[in-house]
Parts: structure tokens; C-alpha cells; sequence
């Protein structure tokens, strides 16, 4: 479809007759019917292949596909990523806050028509979000919240790259952070104000903002092994793809300098 006026004959032919008022006295009624006939001829609309014999109802032209706008927000966190510090990263970097701001779950339900938490396939112009289920939007917003939390692998070491992780998600009062280990054991961590957590692999995370940046790596034996680099080592690595348990937490510490500034993606939104 190669202009989106043109949804269907009825698109083609009122056009046709918007022409025909500017050209009636050189107006060839067998052309225009010509144009009608390859119009079909080249879309086959009766035939679409696509879910349905037809274009079922909202599924036609003109919907916003939330799974497609998942895969541009996560296209421009990746080239965000990428890029050096500096005016390339500020300027991708609020590209992505932007665009991020668009998808479903930052709405409110008046306006997505929805629950927003939930994936949905489409929204048409004449409706809110249709089609619920577990959309391939699902999997691009996973691997967003994953690259925002700055987890990445890199010839299998666990690395933390912080830089779109904002400043204003980490708590400002003492809280239980409730999750499960790897043996399926329900456990509890406590959390400080300024901190967060997540699991990876089932392994406790938990990030405290500081002055000074650096991992500890507590071993269930009571080791606790230290760094100032943001990353793991192989073998600690391992243990946390292979969820063997021997690791019982890693905390790591970040310079609140180095976390995305939360005003700028406010800014964003504005």
C-alpha cells in the first residue's frame, strides 16, 4: 500500500471523481475504470493472507502496532548505548525518554482505552488499545527494562552500564524487598534509602547510589569479594547463568553523578 489514503476501491474511487471535476473535458471514463481494475489487480484486498479472509474490523491501516514501537524505542537504546559520552549520547538519550513516553503503559487508561499495564496488539484511530495477549511488544519491553537496569554480557561477564538508569528509581525509605532464590525459596532483603533491587538469573541484585562506584560479591560460604570495576568475573559470571546458588547477592555501588539525571527525562515528557 503505497499511500495510506488509499485503504481500499472505495479510497480510490473518490479520488477518481475529485480528479474528473478538475479534467471533464478531457475525461476518459474507460481509464478511470482501468485504474480501478489495477488497483485490485495489485492488493487483492479479497484475498488478503494476512489473519482473516479480510481486514477484520480496527485490523487495517492507520493503528498504532505498540510491538513496532516497542522495537523503534529499543532500536534507539541500543545506538544510545553505543555511543560515547557527550553531546551524541544527551541527544539520543532524550530521543529515547521521548519515545518511550509513547508506548501504552505510560498512559493513563482514559487515554490508552485500556489497562495500560497490559500488552496489547493495536489501538485504531476510532477506539482504544485492542487485541490483548502476549504480544511481541512483551519481549522488546523486557530487554528495555533490562538495558535501563545497564545489565549487559559481554563475552560472558555480567557488566553494568548505568547510563540510562535514572536517578529518581531508587527508594527514599527503608523497604523489604521480597523475591524468590534459586531453589524457589521465598527470601527477604532489606533496603536502605537509596537503593533498589531486581533478580538475575534468580540472583539477588541490589544497587546503592553513593558517592563511590564498585561491586561486592557476597558467596553463600560468607566471602565477600570487592572491586571498583562495574563488572564480574567469569567464573562469578557462571555461577550466575547456571544458578548453582553459590552467589548470595552482589550489590553494586554507583556514584549518584553517574546515573541519568531524572530531570532531564521529566523534561522529556513535558
Amino acid at each position: 500500500r503505497f499511500n495510506s489514503d488509499f485503504r481500499n476501491r472505495s479510497n480510490v474511487a473518490a479520488r477518481i471523481e475529485q480528479v474528473k471535476e478538475d479534467y471533464l473535458d478531457c475525461w476518459d471514463e474507460a481509464g478511470a475504470r482501468r485504474i480501478l481494475r489495477l488497483f485490485e489487480d495489485t492488493f487483492n484486498h479479497r484475498s488478503f493472507t494476512g489473519r482473516s479472509g479480510t481486514f477484520f474490523a480496527y485490523e487495517g491501516l492507520g493503528s498504532v502496532y505498540w510491538h513496532m514501537v516497542s522495537k523503534l524505542v529499543l532500536a534507539i537504546q541500543e545506538t544510545c548505548l553505543k555511543a560515547a559520552a557527550g553531546e551524541r549520547f544527551d541527544a539520543l538519550s532524550t530521543h529515547y525518554f521521548e519515545t518511550l513516553r509513547g508506548l501504552g503503559y505510560e498512559k493513563a487508561p482514559e487515554e490508552y482505552g485500556a489497562f495500560p499495564i497490559d500488552a496489547y496488539s493495536h489501538t485504531p484511530q476510532h477506539a482504544g488499545a485492542q487485541q490483548p495477549g502476549m504480544t511481541g511488544q512483551v519481549k522488546e519491553d523486557i530487554l528495555l527494562r533490562w538495558g535501563e537496569l545497564g545489565v549487559r554480557v559481554e563475552e560472558g561477564r555480567i557488566q553494568f552500564d548505568l547510563r540510562l538508569l535514572r536517578s529518581d528509581e531508587f527508594i527514599q525509605k527503608t523497604d523489604t524487598y521480597i523475591y524468590r532464590d534459586v531453589s524457589g525459596k521465598e527470601r527477604s532483603a532489606e533496603l536502605a534509602p537509596g537503593s533498589l533491587a531486581f533478580t538475575y538469573c534468580q540472583t539477588l541484585m541490589r544497587y546503592v547510589a553513593g558517592d563511590e562506584s564498585g561491586v561486592a560479591v557476597r558467596w553463600r560460604d560468607g566471602r565477600v569479594e570487592t572491586r571498583s570495576e562495574l563488572q564480574l568475573t567469569a567464573e562469578e559470571s557462571a555461577s550466575v547463568f547456571s544458578r548453582d546458588g553459590l552467589i548470595d547477592c552482589i550489590e553494586v555501588f554507583m556514584s549518584i553523578n553517574d546515573l541519568f539525571d531524572s530531570s532531564k527525562s521529566a523534561a522529556c515528557y513535558a
